[in-house]
């Protein structure tokens, strides 16, 4: 008899694996990394390939003008946050973080 993770539709893995990563790089982020004063940073959506073994994680700036500056600082900091998402998240592999500046959040405001 098969358990429930093998019956498991791939996608539906993949979507889980979004929402998880989604909710523990919120906390991460959150807590620790210092971002620059007076920005909004907040994560709008999750993208993980098929195969688990990378992340694509849009991150929304506000205001605008501070997006090239946070991007930098989640850059300088992607070792650590790596290292944090790789303790809390029980599964292998891991997903690789590739953030990526969101451009919807600017799209709506104008």
């Amino acid at each position: 008899m098969k358990n429930e993770n093998q019956n498991s539709n791939p996608r539906q893995r993949v979507l889980q694996v979004n929402s998880l990563v989604q909710e523990v790089l919120g906390e991460l982020i959150l807590r620790g990394v210092e971002f620059p004063q007076g920005s909004l940073v907040s994560i709008t959506r999750v993208d993980t390939s098929p195969n688990l073994q990378q992340v694509k994680v849009y991150i929304s700036v506000m205001p605008e003008e501070k997006q090239e500056e946070v991007m930098k600082t989640l850059s300088r900091d992607i070792y650590h946050i790596q290292q944090d998402l790789n303790q809390k998240l029980h599964m292998r592999p891991v997903p690789k973080i590739i953030w990526i500046a969101s451009k919807e959040l600017a799209k709506a405001q104008h």
